[in-house]
């Protein structure tokens, strides 16, 4: 005992060395070992109020844990939901957020609903997924088209969205109307397939009252390759306020009226083609496979 109360005897002295070394930026270590000091207590005693060196002050890792942890919890996290999403443990979640107000606690029939929404958001994300692949899969399966798998398609697609001729109401005109930009686009590529003359093609915009009629204009003529002066008069549908449109929006360009001029020879060899195709159906593999 002695000896300790002589070593520590002038502790006052003792304490203007160490925060002459404190503040010179040493660390504990180094002035411990410079001044000989081995008792932590004291050496705590000999420091106080001095602050650390900057040096000396490891970062923390989870500064940005604990800063998305209490944003988390003010906008009504849960721990359980916290420790999901930010991966550590409930005890420092709640180390991090105890100063912070509770979040009101929901109904059942609340986080019920909630969790009910998250698992079909998640389903209609993977349906989503599901029906991309098969689509891409699909269009793989299709490849390049030939001329003669045009011509097919080309056939069928005017015998169902062409005008036809009746026989109470005799017109062999080429009409064809759609409002989907692809259906347009294997139309008219069947058409300069045929050698019909772009100078025999005219267009004709048919929209309904209410939507951007010019902005339509110039949406088929960019598609089409044309100048939107190549159109004639358009044609506007009234809207039945007695009937809900769906077909409203930006997205809404109308239908686009195609019509092939001269076009009663081409009308006749589009009903024939039809005819042969009918005709020339076999009996349908046992497969059922294209």
């Amino acid at each position: 005992m002695t000896h300790v109360h002589s070593k520590y005897a002038d502790f006052e002295s003792l304490r203007e060395q160490a925060v002459a070394l404190r503040r010179a930026g040493l660390s504990r270590r180094q002035i411990r070992d410079r001044l000989h000091v081995d008792n932590n207590d004291i050496l705590n005693r000999l420091l106080q109020g001095e602050p650390a060196p900057e040096w000396t002050k490891r970062p923390n890792a989870k500064d940005d844990l604990r800063e998305k942890a209490r944003e988390l919890r003010l906008q009504g996290w849960t721990y359980d939901r916290i420790q999901v999403e930010l991966g550590c443990s409930k005890g420092s979640i709640s180390l991090w957020v105890r100063d912070l107000p509770k979040p009101e606690r929901r109904e059942a029939t609340e986080q019920a609903r909630l969790a009910a929404r998250k698992r079909w958001e998640h389903e209609l994300a993977v349906r989503d997924e599901q029906r991309r692949q098969t689509k891409e899969t699909a269009a793989a399966e299709i490849g390049i088209m030939s001329e003669r798998d045009l011509f097919i398609a080309g056939v069928a697609l005017y015998w169902a969205e062409g005008a036809k001729d009746k026989p109470y109401d005799r017109r062999e005109n080429v009409l064809f109307v759609n409002s989907d930009p692809g259906v347009i686009k294997l139309y008219l590529a069947w058409l300069l397939m045929l050698g019909v003359e772009r100078e025999r093609i005219s267009y004709r915009l048919m929209i309904h009252a209410t939507a951007d009629v010019e902005g339509a204009k110039r949406y088929w003529a960019d598609l089409v390759g044309v100048d939107v002066s190549r159109f004639q008069k358009t044609t506007i549908k009234k809207h039945n306020p007695k009937t809900v449109r769906k077909n409203v929006g930006d997205t809404y360009h109308g239908c686009l009226v195609v019509r092939v001029s001269q076009g009663a020879d081409l009308y006749r060899r589009i009903e024939g083609w039809w005819g042969g195709m009918l005709s020339g159906i076999t009996e349908q593999p046992a497969s059922g496979k294209v």
